[in-house]
């Protein structure tokens, strides 16, 4: 089940490319003496990524597509 709505994380993911966008223009600035430095790079693009997930699911919940479910078969055995 997906977290957020398609619109929701389409709105999210947007926001968080705005803010790629605005980073790559200038990290830091300063006005009269005061400095402002902008969020992390690698942050944004760990967000850019996490919402573009979330639409994906958003998506293929909404087109009646089963999550992947990821499994692992052990087994154990004496030494």
């Amino acid at each position: 089940m997906a977290l957020y709505t398609y619109e929701e994380a389409k709105q999210h993911y947007e926001e968080w490319l705005a803010a790629d966008l605005a980073l790559a223009t200038s990290q830091s600035y300063s006005i009269a003496g005061r400095s402002l430095t902008r969020a992390n790079l690698a942050d944004v693009r760990e967000r850019i990524a996490y919402w573009r997930q979330q639409m994906n699911d958003a998506m293929n919940e909404q087109q009646g597509k089963p999550h992947p479910r990821r499994t692992a078969q052990y087994i154990p055995f004496d030494q």
